[in-house]
């Protein structure tokens, strides 16, 4: 095993250039990071969930 692949994965983060969108199209946007948000909170539930479980199995 390599060390690098202990390394947590990060992407670097891309800036969105708000300034050409119509109000429509940021209120649009606004919504699919809400929607994204939402999904991940969900992901971070289900990893607690099992790690949760995983942890209590070792007890």
């Amino acid at each position: 095993m390599f060390d690098d692949e202990l390394e947590p994965r990060k992407k670097a983060t891309v800036i969105k250039n708000l300034e050409p969108m119509s109000v429509d199209e940021l209120e649009d946007y606004i919504s699919a990071l809400k929607a994204e948000i939402t999904r991940t909170e969900t992901e971070i539930v289900r990893k607690k969930a099992v790690h949760e479980a995983a942890a209590s199995v070792f007890k």
